[in-house]
């Protein structure tokens, strides 16, 4: 009797407790994911600079139309950037060296600028993990550099040292172009190849990466130079500003074969923020129907008389015909508002109009990611002023989203930590590691 009276005691106690679980309102899970938010250290590994943004009259301290400044960091709460040194693919040729070596030192300069003249009570320069926990703690953001394209270095192989002195951290070896050091991913499209994979000297470029503690990225490289790359390096590698091909096609994205690789060696891929690595589909949906609509919208106002549609510039591949004044005349002119608030009331009241790409999208490729290669390679990048951007994250302002939709799909504090900064500080401490371990051997 005594036995039957306690079960039921317990079971009764057992639902007692059951009833009183409650589901997270929508309100406590919007608190806890700013709470989370705000303990991380969140940091974008991809970020382009103008260097006209660094001058005295105008700055980072400023609320420029850029994605990336310090107001909009601290009003999204994003407390790392990598600010890019990046120059495009030209000729091979010592005038095309010197042309990329001149440009490279002008982003350096200007990133030095910002930290230690215009804005140092408000960001400073990292070069460490140990740097960038020391910065946050002082209540400033954070400025790391890393290097678009090894062109600059052109073939003295002593200007990778040079660009490590400067604060550089990480450096990819070619960008949308085959350079000197290594094939690009663009000769994918027509398969044409320059070096068929790293040319002698930019198999030389990663040994002197792994002997300064510089990490090496494989976002722009090719397929079998990012094979070669992980043969050749002692250290963990990165992919800046990738996501995963199983889900969009891009040779900018990397195949599950390349994700195996960079698991085994260690590394990590910055998922990425830009449309057309994320749902090439649905982004070209998107701009097909916005296309028409303002087509349609501009053909109207240019009936009703507005003498500035005359070039009908609102047919978007119409816009790169007409010259800097007339697009600064079309910039200043109010029916350029009429006409986009006449285009986000109708597109928003259509709910069959095609969807952008959003922060969702960017955190299905996380997913993805987490579920191949594990929660401790995958981290975050946008990509901003450089052609990333998504609807919830447009700019630094709205970086919180990201954290909101990594809470939403049920990712820890721990994971949320790892994914925005742990996983990527963690490899740049390996690479310092391997560094100095190369450093005692010679």
């Amino acid at each position: 009797m005594k036995s039957l009276l306690l079960s039921f005691c317990i079971a009764t106690l057992l639902f007692s407790c059951k009833r009183e679980i409650k589901p997270e309102t929508e309100a406590e899970l919007l608190e806890r994911a700013k709470a989370i938010h705000e303990r991380v250290i969140t940091l974008d590994t991809h970020c382009d600079i103008n260097v006209k943004n660094f001058t005295d009259s105008l700055n980072y301290t400023q609320d420029l139309e850029t994605q990336i400044t310090l107001p909009k960091m601290n009003s999204g709460g994003l407390d790392v950037a990598w600010l890019i040194v990046y120059t495009g693919q030209d000729s091979l040729t010592t005038e095309g060296y010197k042309k990329a070596y001149d440009n490279a030192i002008s982003k350096f300069d200007a990133i030095h600028k910002l930290t230690k003249d215009i804005a140092p009570n408000d960001i400073e320069l990292a070069v460490s993990s140990r740097d960038v926990e020391r910065i946050i703690k002082s209540g400033k953001k954070v400025a790391m550099i890393g290097i678009e394209n090894g062109y600059p270095i052109g073939l003295d192989i002593k200007n990778v040292e040079k660009f490590y002195n400067l604060g550089a951290r990480y450096m990819s070896l070619s960008h949308n172009g085959h350079s000197q050091l290594c094939d690009s991913n663009t000769g994918e499209e027509k398969d044409e190849w320059l070096h068929e994979g790293l040319s002698d000297l930019g198999k030389a470029v990663i040994i002197e990466m792994n002997r300064l503690g510089m990490m090496i990225d494989v976002s722009h490289p090719s397929k079998e130079s990012m094979k070669q790359m992980i043969e050749l390096s002692k250290a963990p590698i990165i992919a800046s500003h990738s996501s995963a091909r199983a889900l969009c096609n891009h040779s900018r994205n990397l195949d599950d074969e390349q994700l195996g690789w960079l698991k085994e060696n260690g590394g990590v891929v910055q998922t990425v923020a830009f449309t057309s690595y994320l749902n090439t589909e649905k982004n070209d949906m998107y701009h097909k129907a916005r296309k028409e609509l303002l087509e349609k919208i501009g053909d109207s106002l240019h009936e009703a008389g507005d003498a500035f549609f005359v070039k009908q510039w609102y047919k978007e591949d119409n816009w790169v015909k007409l010259t800097d004044q007339e697009k600064q005349d079309i910039n200043n002119n109010k029916t350029l508002n009429i006409l986009l608030d006449i285009f986000e009331k109708k597109s928003k009241a259509n709910p069959d109009f095609p969807k952008k790409v959003s922060v969702k999208d960017l955190v299905d490729h996380i997913d993805y990611l987490v579920e191949k290669m594990g929660i401790d390679h995958v981290g975050i990048s946008s990509d901003f002023d450089g052609g990333g951007g998504i609807e919830g994250w447009k700019d630094a302002s709205e970086t919180f989203n990201v954290t909101l939709e990594l809470v939403k799909r049920g990712y820890t504090e721990s994971d949320i930590e790892q994914l925005w900064s742990g996983n990527l500080l963690r490899v740049l401490d390996e690479v310092e590691a391997v560094a100095k371990k190369i450093k005692k051997e010679n």
